[in-house]
């Protein structure tokens, strides 16, 4: 009976070892599958209209706001390079889309100087360091989308850096981090109405969205020990859906508790 223990402990501890490392790759790369369908079909297509950028915008104020929220309350490592992943995902999506739309206003410029051949088709490049409102987030060079993002995180974690010491802060900084992220589906539907359609918009894309979210919204059985309440207490930011930061898969094997973390 010992040894049969024994040996299920000894097989256990792998296993569980493995599941931790399956949950953590999952849970960095689970929200940037469903993006790399989108990104083939736009490059194939060379036909961005269908995906709004403003997409990118929010998850990137997101991430943002939720790696400088781990500098004042502390997450698991996989939910911080989850949010990195998804920053240099966005960035990957928002240099083709910029590459595509100039492409195409630039083909559109070409068939209207050869219509009018006598005047002369200009189309405004836009700059971030116009600082035109009118024309923000819609700028004609990947470049200009990096220096706002970086004017923003400067700025974002200077705020921070002045403000960590402070409890409301850190907490108002975990819900707008939640809160921007929730709102992630606005900027599509608006795309979506406006075009009075979803061309576009793949449905794969929203499944597999469906799929990442189901992923981190999952729960599994609870550890009740102190040490594991005390960290489901604290803000969740990784996920806008989930009252709880954490959840733990418990095998119990003679009398020990081998906890899962995800």
């Amino acid at each position: 009976m010992e040894e049969g223990l024994s040996s299920l402990k000894q097989f256990a501890l792998p296993v569980g070892k493995l599941a931790s490392w399956i949950a953590a790759v999952a849970m960095m790369f689970g929200g940037v599958v469903p993006y790399i369908p989108q990104y083939r079909d736009i490059k194939r297509t060379q036909n961005a209209e269908g995906f709004s950028i403003y997409v990118c915008l929010v998850l990137l104020v997101a991430n943002i706001l939720r790696i400088l929220f781990w500098f004042g309350r502390y997450f698991e490592p996989p939910l911080l390079l989850q949010s990195i992943i998804m920053i240099i995902t966005m960035l990957v999506m928002l240099k083709l889309c910029t590459a595509v739309r100039v492409a195409s206003e630039l083909t559109t410029r070409r068939r209207a100087f050869t219509d009018n051949k006598d005047e002369e088709v200009k189309t405004p490049r836009k700059f971030f360091l116009d600082f035109d409102l009118q024309y923000f987030w819609l700028w004609s060079r990947f470049i200009d989308y990096i220096q706002c993002v970086l004017a923003f995180t400067v700025v974002a974690a200077y705020i921070t850096y002045l403000l960590i010491d402070s409890s409301l802060f850190v907490e108002t900084l975990g819900f707008f981090a939640v809160f921007t992220e929730a709102m992630l589906g606005t900027p599509q539907l608006y795309r979506n109405y406006e075009n009075k359609s979803t061309e576009g918009m793949r449905w794969r894309r929203v499944v597999r969205c469906k799929l990442a979210r189901l992923l981190l919204t999952t729960v599994l059985k609870p550890d009740a020990s102190p040490q594991e309440e005390s960290i489901r207490g604290r803000r969740n930011c990784h996920n806008p859906f989930r009252t709880s930061s954490f959840r733990v898969i418990s095998i119990r094997v003679s009398g020990q508790v081998i906890s899962v973390q995800f």
